[in-house]
């Protein structure tokens, strides 16, 4: 399993709604709002990189208010 986190921006106002619609997401294991740079820290998992890919491009990026993403992927050094 490939594991990351995805930090995202909202617009005003909208960071509750947006982690609220994301934790639904099949492969998101968490989904907070925070404060600081970011509105919402998601963690997701997927089998493979490729598939954590369309997770965020086609599952996470397309939530009504987000403005920018940022995927961390999880490394085991």
């Amino acid at each position: 399993m490939v594991h990351a986190y995805i930090l995202i921006q909202t617009e005003v106002g909208k960071a509750a709604a947006v982690a609220a619609e994301i934790s639904g997401i099949p492969g998101v294991t968490s989904s907070e709002d925070v404060t600081g740079p970011y509105d919402v820290i998601v963690r997701a998992e997927a089998e493979t990189v490729d598939r954590l890919g369309q997770l965020v491009v086609a599952k996470v990026q397309g939530v009504e208010g987000i403005t920018r993403t940022l995927t961390c992927p999880v490394v085991h050094l």
